[in-house]
């Protein structure tokens, strides 16, 4: 199981996910900005939460596209 940022529901997450042929997201936690605090995090939330946006409604995962 690997687990990266993004952004579920308009807030800071890490979610959890299967890697395989489909990224199955298997579940997510809310988490703070300021709960961490090395530069090294700082700079994966930047790269992950521009990558992966994400819906949450009624125990599916809905993966969010922009235009």
């Amino acid at each position: 199981m690997n687990w990266c940022f993004a952004i579920v529901n308009g807030c800071l997450a890490e979610i959890y996910f299967d890697k395989g042929k489909k990224h199955k997201v298997f579940g997510h936690c809310y988490v703070r900005l300021n709960e961490y605090k090395t530069k090294k995090e700082q700079d994966m939330i930047k790269v992950d939460i521009k990558r992966f946006r994400f819906t949450y409604r009624k125990g599916k995962y809905k993966e969010d596209t922009k235009t």
